[in-house]
C-alpha cells in the first residue's frame, strides 16, 4: 500500500477533478503489476495496473488507495476490471468520499465473491487526497494560504518593498505549489502592487488559473498577468461597481475572462470558490494579500497554511500577512493542528491545518484487517 501511495501522488496537480489514486498487484508475494490515474479522462489507476500485470493479475491481490469505482463515468468502472482479471483480493485504503457512490465499489467485488479488506493506511490515504475529498463532501475547493513574512510579521517595509523577503529556495518552492494548485488567488491590491505574472516558472510547469478579486476593477489594463498563458485563462473577478466599458475592453484580451457577480461593491467569497469547484477546480493558491486572506479565514474558507518566515527584521508600519483577520479576544484566536516546522531553505517554513483534519462519515475507515 505504501508503494501504491507513492505512486499516485506522482500525477499530484494533475488529475483534478479526480482524486490521485495507486494500485499495486500482488501475487505470490512479488509485485506482478502497477499503476496511477494519470490524469482526469484517462484510465484509473486499476487498468493501469492490470495491464502491466496481464496474465499474472488472475489469483493476485491488488492494493488501491481509493475504493474501486463501480459507475460508468468517462471511463468504464475498475471494479468490473478487477472482477474480470480474475483478482481474488482486494486491499483498499479509502472508502470513496463521494455519498452518492461510497461503498457501491466495495459491495460489488463482494457480491463477485472477493475478498475485500479496507482501511490499511487510511490515514495517509486521505492526506493525499484532502483536496478531492474536501472538494466532493462540501462542494468547496481545499484553499491553502502561503506567504512570506519577516520575524517581526511583516510581507513588506513600509515604503512597500518586498523583494525578496525569503530565500531563492524557498520561491522555487512556492512554484512547485503553483504547478500543483488548480488557480492561484490574490487580491487586485497585490496586482497593483507587485504587477506579479503569477505563473510558474518550473521547467516542465503548468500554470494554474490566475484569479484576481477586484469588486471596482482597479487594475490596469496592461498588467502582467493579462497576459495569455498557454495552459489556462486570467479571470477576474468584480462587482456591479466595475466599469462595463472596462470590462467589455477586457473579455476581448486572449485567455481572459470577467465574472461580475450582482453585488455591489464586495465579491461573495464563497459563492466564487463553489463556482470554482463547479468549473472543476478544487485546490486554490491563495497568495495575497493580507486583507483577502484574512477574510477568507474569518469566513473558515481557508484549510492550510504554508508561511515562510524570514530570519529577518523590517519594523516600522510594514503591511501584516493577515490584515483582514479581526478577532478580539485571544482565546478566539486560531490555533494551527497538525503543525510541521522546518528550515531546509533557510527561512522557517510552518505548515499547519486551521481546521480539524480527517474525513467525516463517507470516508470513516472499516478495518477488518488483523
Amino acid at each position: 500500500m505504501k508503494r501504491a501511495l507513492d505512486l499516485a501522488v506522482k500525477a499530484m496537480g494533475r488529475t483534478s477533478p479526480n482524486p490521485l489514486v495507486g494500485c499495486v498487484i500482488v501475487k505470490d508475494e512479488q509485485v506482478v503489476g502497477e499503476g496511477y490515474h494519470l490524469q482526469a479522462g484517462t484510465p484509473h489507476a486499476e487498468v493501469h495496473a492490470l495491464a502491466s500485470a496481464g496474465e499474472k493479475a488472475r489469483d493476485a491481490t491488488a492494493y488501491v488507495t481509493l475504493e474501486p469505482c463501480s459507475h460508468f463515468g468517462r471511463t468504464p468502472p475498475c471494479a468490473e476490471a478487477l472482477i474480470g482479471a480474475g483478482i481474488i483480493r482486494v486491499v483498499v485504503a479509502m472508502k470513496d468520499p463521494n455519498p452518492l457512490v461510497s461503498g457501491r465499489g466495495i459491495a460489488r467485488l463482494r457480491e463477485a465473491g472477493i475478498q475485500v479488506d479496507v482501511g490499511l493506511m487510511f490515514s495517509e490515504a486521505s492526506i493525499i487526497n484532502e483536496v478531492f475529498v474536501k472538494a466532493i463532501t462540501t462542494g468547496l475547493p481545499f484553499v491553502v494560504y502561503k506567504t512570506a513574512m519577516t520575524l517581526d510579521g511583516k510581507i513588506a517595509t513600509e515604503t512597500g518593498d518586498s523583494r525578496w523577503v525569503s530565500t531563492e529556495v524557498s520561491r522555487q518552492y512556492v512554484h512547485k505549489l503553483r504547478d500543483r494548485y488548480d488557480v492561484i488567488l490574490v487580491g487586485s491590491e497585490t496586482v497593483m502592487l507587485d504587477d506579479p505574472a503569477l505563473t510558474c516558472r518550473l521547467p516542465s510547469g503548468r500554470d494554474p488559473v490566475r484569479l484576481i478579486i477586484d469588486g471596482q476593477l482597479r487594475l490596469a489594463e496592461n498588467a502582467q498577468v493579462l497576459t495569455a498563458s498557454v495552459h489556462n485563462p486570467c479571470i477576474i473577478v468584480t462587482t456591479q461597481a466595475a466599469s462595463q466599458e472596462k470590462i467589455d475592453r477586457l473579455k476581448l484580451l486572449v485567455g481572459v475572462e470577467v465574472w461580475q457577480y450582482k453585488t455591489l461593491r464586495h465579491v461573495p467569497l464563497e459563492k466564487l470558490l463553489r463556482d470554482l469547484v463547479r468549473r472543476s477546480w478544487t485546490s486554490v493558491l491563495l497568495e495575497g494579500g493580507g486583507r483577502l486572506a484574512g477574510t477568507l479565514i474569518q469566513d473558515q474558507l481557508v484549510d492550510k497554511i504554508e508561511f515562510f518566515i524570514a530570519p529577518k527584521l523590517v519594523g516600522g508600519m510594514g503591511p501584516s500577512p493577515l490584515s483582514g483577520l479581526h478577532i478580539q479576544c485571544m482565546a478566539e484566536a486560531i490555533t494551527l493542528q497538525d503543525l510541521h516546522i522546518d528550515m531546509y531553505s533557510g527561512d522557517l517554513h510552518v505548515t499547519g491545518y486551521l481546521h480539524q483534519k480527517g474525513c467525516d462519515n463517507p470516508n470513516e475507515p472499516i478495518t477488518e484487517m488483523p
